[in-house]
Parts: C-alpha cells; sequence; structure tokens
C-alpha cells in the first residue's frame, strides 16, 4: 500500500502551503522561514490541520535547534513526529527523525544517532526528494565525522551535494560546500577546503542567511591559518565581528574568537587580538571543546609572544598538551596547530632541542592528516558504489508502478542518469587516485608515490645490474623569498620549478616533492656522473629564471644538491634516500649553490664552476 504523504496531495490548505514555504525557504531566508511557520503553526492549531501543524513544527524545530535552546527544539520535532505518524506521512517521519537524530548528535551521542539514521537511509533515498534526501545523508555523514571516519563522512556528503543539485536555489548546497570544506581542513587539505568553502561563501550572496554565511567565514579563517596566511584572513574577521551575535547573525554559538585572535596577532594585529582573546576566554568560560581550548591556548601564548613574554607562552602550550593527548581526541587540525606553535615559540627561547621535538611531533601528525585524506577519498568514492545502487533499485520500483510503455521510457531515461553517474564516479575515482600521489602545486609526484616507486625501481636496477641514480634537491635561501615576498611568491617558484623539472627530465624518471622546498629525483639507467651533469644543466637553467611580483624581482635562484647512485651507495631504498641526502647536507655547509656526489671510498675532492663535486664517507 502506498502511504499518504500528507502535506504532499495535491489540495492544500492555507495553513499548509505557509508550512511547506517556510521549510522551502529555511536556508534561503531563516528569518522568513521561521515567520512562516509561525503563522502556519496559529492556523493548523486553529483549525486542526495536523499536516499543516507537522511541517510547521519541523520547521520550528530546526531553525531552534540552530539558533535556540535544545530543548525548545526537541519539544517541536517530537510534536512533528506525533503529526506525521498520525498521517501516516512516511516522507515526513523520515525527515523528522533524521533531525532528531541531528539533536541527540549534538548532545554528544553520534552512535545513538547513528543507530537511528541508518534504518532510515534505504526508504529515504527512496522516498524522499532533492534536498530533504541531502538532509538525511548529511546528518549521517556528521555522526561519521564526530566518529572521526572519514571516508563515510565523505561518501555520504558527496551523494548529499549530488541529490541536491536541482534545488541549489535553495541554499542547502551551501551547508554542504560548508561541510565538505570543513572536514578537508581537518584532514589537512587546506587548499581543496578552499575551494568549497570560496564556493559556499560566494552562493552565500544569493541568500539571507548571515548564520550560514558566518559558519563558511569562519572555517575559511581557519584554513587560511592552516596555510599561513593571516593577513587574507583579517577581511573575513572584520566580516564576522561586523555581524550581530545573536540569532539574526552569527547565532548563539560558535563565535569562533579564539580563531579570529589567531588570524589577528599574526597579521600583527596585536590590540585587535588581545580584545579577541579577552572575548573567546569569555565565550569559553562555561563550556569549550577540546580543540576550542587548545585554540585558544593558542591564541593567549600568540599574544603573549606579542607583548614579549615568550616564557609564559610556553608554559601556556605545554599546559594545553594535555587536551591533545586526552582520552576524548581533539579533532586533527588543533593538535597540529599547538604543536607547531610549541615549535616556533621553544626557537624563539633558544631551546633547539625542544622545538626540534614538537616540530616532529608536528611533521607526524600532519603526514597522518594527509594520509587519511588521500585514503578517506579512496574509500568515499568506493562506498558511493552502494548508494548509487540504492538509488537504482528505488528508480526501479517507481517504474514497476508505470504503465508498460512509460516503464520503458521511464527505464531508458535512468538508464542515461545512471550511465552518467557511473561516468562521474568513475573520473572521481581516476582524480581520487592522482590527487594521492600528486603535489597540487607543482604537479610532480608526491613523497607517498616516491616511498611506492623507489623500492621496486631500486630493485630492478640491482637485478640488471644497472645504475639508478637518486638527487635530493634544496633551494638556496628559499625562507628569504617567503618573508620578502611573500608565501604566494613562493608558491610561484616552486610551480615554476616543477614545470622546469617537466620539460627537462627524460619520460623514465620520476620527480617528486620531497619536503617543503625539496625535490627527489630518481634517474634509471644514470650513474652518479651523468646525473651530476644534468642537474648542473637544471642548475644552470633555474639561475636564468626571473621572477617578478609586486613586492619586486626575484632572479638568480639557486639550489644545492646530493646524488647518490645505487653502484656507490649499496643497500637498501633508505640507504640510497640517507646517502643523497647526507651529500646534499654537505652541499649547504659548504656554501650552497653545489652539487655534491656521494662516494664510499672518499679519496680527494675537487671543484669544477661554482658546483662542488666531491666524496661523502657512507655510514
Amino acid at each position: 500500500m502506498k502511504p499518504a504523504r500528507g502535506p504532499r496531495q495535491p489540495s492544500l490548505s492555507t495553513a499548509a502551503r505557509q508550512a511547506r514555504a517556510a521549510w522551502r525557504l529555511q536556508y534561503r531566508d531563516s528569518r522568513e522561514s521561521l515567520a512562516l511557520a509561525e503563522q502556519a503553526c496559529a492556523r493548523a492549531s486553529a483549525t486542526a490541520d495536523t499536516a499543516a501543524e507537522g511541517w510547521a513544527r519541523l520547521t520550528r524545530g530546526v531553525h531552534v535547534l540552530r539558533y535556540g535552546p535544545r530543548s525548545e527544539a526537541r519539544a517541536d520535532l517530537a510534536r512533528a513526529q506525533e503529526c506525521f505518524d498520525a498521517l501516516n506521512d512516511a516522507c515526513g517521519s523520515i525527515v523528522t527523525r533524521a533531525w532528531i537524530a541531528r539533536l541527540i548528535l549534538l548532545e554528544g551521542r553520534p552512535n545513538e544517532a547513528l543507530e537511528l539514521l541508518l534504518p532510515l537511509r534505504e526508504p529515504g533515498l527512496r522516498l524522499l526528494k532533492d534536498e530533504e534526501r541531502g538532509m538525511l545523508l548529511n546528518n549521517i555523514a556528521g555522526c561519521h565525522s564526530t566518529l572521526g571516519q572519514s571516508a563515510q563522512a565523505f561518501a555520504y556528503m558527496y551523494q548529499a551535494l549530488r541529490e541536491t543539485s536541482a534545488v541549489r536555489n535553495r541554499g542547502f548546497d551551501l551547508v554542504l560546500y560548508n561541510n565538505i570544506g570543513h572536514e578537508l581542513c581537518e584532514l589537512g587539505d587546506s587548499p581543496e577546503a578552499l575551494r568549497y568553502l570560496n564556493q559556499g561563501i560566494e552562493l552565500c550572496a544569493q541568500v539571507a542567511n548571515p548564520r550560514m554565511t558566518s559558519t563558511l567565514l569562519a572555517n575559511r579563517v581557519a584554513c587560511l591559518i592552516e596555510v599561513g596566511r593571516p593577513s587574507e584572513a583579517l577581511a573575513d574577521v572584520e566580516r564576522l565581528l561586523a555581524m550581530p551575535a545573536d540569532e539574526t547573525g552569527r547565532g548563539w554559538s560558535n563565535a569562533r574568537f579564539e580563531t579570529m585572535a589567531i588570524v589577528a596577532l599574526r597579521a600583527g594585529k596585536t590590540e585587535l587580538g588581545a580584545q579577541l582573546v579577552a572575548r573567546a576566554n569569555e565565550a569559553l568560560a562555561d563550556s569549550a571543546t577540546l580543540d576550542e581550548r587548545i585554540e585558544l591556548a593558542v591564541a593567549t601564548a600568540e599574544l603573549l609572544r606579542a607583548r614579549g613574554d615568550p616564557a609564559r607562552a610556553t608554559t601556556t602550550l605545554e599546559d594545553a598538551i594535555g587536551y591533545a593527548n586526552g582520552v576524548d581526541a581533539p579533532g586533527r587540525r588543533a593538535p597540529c596547530l599547538l604543536y607547531r606553535a610549541l615549535a616556533d615559540v621553544s626557537e624563539q627561547v633558544g631551546d633547539t632541542a625542544r622545538a626540534l621535538a614538537h616540530l616532529r611531533t608536528w611533521q607526524h601528525l600532519h603526514e597522518d592528516r594527509v594520509q587519511r585524506a588521500s585514503q578517506a577519498r579512496f574509500q568515499a568514492a568506493a562506498l558511493q558504489t552502494e548508494l548509487l545502487r540504492l538509488r537504482r533499485e528505488r528508480d526501479e520500483i517507481d517504474a514497476r508502478r508505470r504503465s508498460s510503455e512509460r516503464a520503458k521510457l521511464g527505464l531508458e531515461a535512468m538508464n542515461r542518469q545512471l550511465s552518467q553517474k557511473v561516468r562521474e564516479v568513475e573520473a572521481l575515482q581516476a582524480a581520487l587516485r592522482d590527487q594521492a600521489v600528486r603535489d597540487f602545486l607543482t604537479g610532480l609526484f608526491n613523497r607517498r608515490y616516491l616511498n611506492e616507486v623507489l623500492p621496486s625501481m631500486l630493485a630492478l636496477a640491482q637485478r640488471n645490474s644497472e645504475p639508478l641514480a637518486l638527487a635530493i634537491i634544496d633551494f638556496d635561501h628559499f625562507k628569504a623569498v617567503n618573508d620578502e615576498h611573500g608565501h604566494a611568491a613562493g608558491d610561484a617558484l616552486l610551480a615554476e620549478f616543477g614545470r622546469l623539472l617537466a620539460a627537462r627530465l627524460r619520460k623514465s624518471d620520476v620527480a617528486c616533492r620531497y619536503g617543503g622546498e625539496e625535490f627527489c629525483l630518481l634517474m634509471p639507467h644514470t650513474e652518479a656522473a651523468a646525473a651530476r651533469r644534468k642537474l648542473a644543466s637544471l642548475q644552470e637553467a633555474w639561475r636564468e629564471k626571473v621572477f617578478r611580483f609586486e613586492s619586486g624581482s626575484v632572479s638568480g635562484c639557486t639550489f644545492s644538491g646530493g646524488i647518490a647512485d645505487s653502484q656507490l651507495a649499496r643497500g637498501s631504498p633508505d640507504a640510497l634516500l640517507r646517502s643523497a641526502d647526507t651529500a646534499g647536507l654537505d652541499a649547504k655547509r659548504r656554501g650552497r649553490d653545489r652539487i655534491v656526489v656521494f662516494d664510499s671510498d672518499p679519496i680527494g675532492r675537487r671543484i669544477e664552476g661554482t658546483s662542488f663535486v666531491g666524496t661523502v664517507a657512507g655510514d
């Protein structure tokens, strides 16, 4: 028996039309949505219109869930559930239960919320339409995100974004852009996160939803901190502070004063930073998440450093280590922020050993985030297959209800649509595979790919008794470029060097971005001497490059290089890497702008031109 669908019946009362209009407006104009829901609720009570009351209560309950006391939201959602159950309205019931689960999630019970949501997934995908289906999927994603299951969260969020594509003018896609951006930022993929957040902020101009705008802006501020561009985030901070803090603006929670304080202080706005730290302390006095406590500690330490008290800054940050290592672990971004700040302040007070230890902890956490991001994207693409299967089953059920001729036409249309979805999933999987092994800035392979391909290339070279040369290139004085011209200038140099390598190397060579300004080259069938000549040619070409920026020009760029080959540095891939790295460090020690070739039998050294060619003792 086909269930009744309440407000979806062709003939709707005035109260029901108002209630449905309020529901559709909730993301485009939150204030008007609430006003219509209040009017519909009053009309429904006067006329005993259960269908209208159900959608009006649901709209108001969801609004209060975002802006007001959760106890009031719980009452409205419970009453909406009673109305839909009385009408046997399956769609209204599924949507309401999805938001009741969201309330449970916000109360800190993600497993309980997920237990309520998962049985709704299959009927929801079959019965719900457009953004209502997206809401269900997004709420499931929220549970997985809270539980640290990023792969599942991405799968549901990406699918929700596709499901709402036909109704983007209703504003729900802004929620998805924000949530995807937040999840990517937590996993350390800030450039990709910024792409989603920027798209959401651009679309905010089409809606009257300051709360959504403020959430997107706050997440963009956090991303810009991650990529080291606090000055760019100052405009967003000013926009956030100009918004009213009540439900017409940023809402009753998540003011993010501590995040804004970090931006202000790192951008040199000490007075503004001090004001924001004070407001953060006041806002978080009663309750704060572990992430908020860590960010507040970082902001406080930044303020103390700005006031010339690095010792107290160090103590403040060390006191926050417990938040990062506790039983209830915070997100992945905040601990990285903490340990990077600890490394900086330790270096400032001259404790280089502690600075190096904290920097290594930060590097470990950052690499873990990047690895999790890559794994999550692969798994998310695979998990979408299940969601596509459920959608296909839903479409097949609908097709059987039609007449044979209409069913045939409908099935053909669905086949075309499903083929498109399959192509999209295949394209996404291919893109994810490439992203997992490519550095987004230079277009070269990344360190993960190097770790995968080096053992097999070395094994092949050893089996065939052929040389394999490995070179490590490290830019000279790269920090000075960043300091004088900004990180965008440094990125431009890195990107141009990636293009130079791609143009100059053989197809059989493998070029990887090894670290910040370090690169690693694998050159099969190549001895160290031939590799040195190739690097010397690259040095000459790189030295001729001229870069022009608003702050001035950069020319005469140089790098230091270390080379080892499999016949000189015998053993494991790690031994080959260490040998080239040792040679590169020797090049740095000897004045930079030179190339050092590793030799396990150090007999003599000689200088050719500006590049040093010599020997470095093996381990």
